[in-house]
């Protein structure tokens, strides 16, 4: 019997973690949830529940770093994807993808980069956003989900650049950038088949 693949998705920050603050007060704890639970009714509607996906946290709460990962470890997830949005002073724009740099984990890091382009890929050419690469970075969440699954942690965006602001204020480019995460695992999981 072939089983569901099980994907975490970790919406960044909540409760009184806002995250980075955009132009016109735009909140990145809100724009990641509302990507979050769209990917989640995209999986219903568009994939037949082809996945089984859980999130971090499912309204405004704050869950400890140690929590996001615990979940992943518990539910033996497949892959864990953390959903933030950038800021800068400058004028930045486009998205990053980030892995963890461990040299001990190596076949989930080969993995983890293989899962970003694919995001990234499905992002920046169907939406046309920048494609800033992927990083390495030695982040909580990453550090703590390596050891069990892929994991990457992505920056969709800067919503202190007022075009990408902007995008984010329109509920159908929400599921928009919900498609193309969606759509990235999907290929990277047929990839990983």
């Amino acid at each position: 019997m072939h089983t569901k693949k099980v994907i975490v998705i970790d919406p960044g920050h909540g409760g009184k973690d806002t995250g980075a603050i955009g132009i016109n007060g735009i909140l990145e704890k809100k724009v990641v949830l509302n990507i979050a639970t769209e990917i989640i009714r995209l999986n219903k509607t568009l994939f037949e529940d082809k996945f089984d996906i859980y999130l971090t946290r499912y309204s405004d709460t704050l869950i400890s770093l140690s929590d996001r990962s615990r979940l992943a470890k518990t539910l033996k997830a497949d892959v864990f994807v953390s959903l933030h949005c950038n800021s800068s002073s400058t004028s930045s724009k486009g998205m990053d993808v980030y892995v963890h740099n461990t040299n001990i984990y190596e076949e989930n890091l080969k993995s983890s980069i293989t899962l970003g382009w694919c995001i990234l890929e499905e992002s920046t050419l169907k939406l046309g956003f920048k494609k800033r690469g992927v990083r390495f970075a030695n982040f909580q969440v990453l550090r703590e989900t390596v050891a069990y699954c892929p994991s990457v942690l992505l920056e969709m965006g800067f919503i202190t650049n007022s075009d990408e602001t902007d995008y984010f204020l329109e509920p159908k480019n929400i599921k928009a950038m919900a498609l193309a995460v969606l759509m990235g695992l999907y290929n990277y999981l047929n990839i990983e088949l």
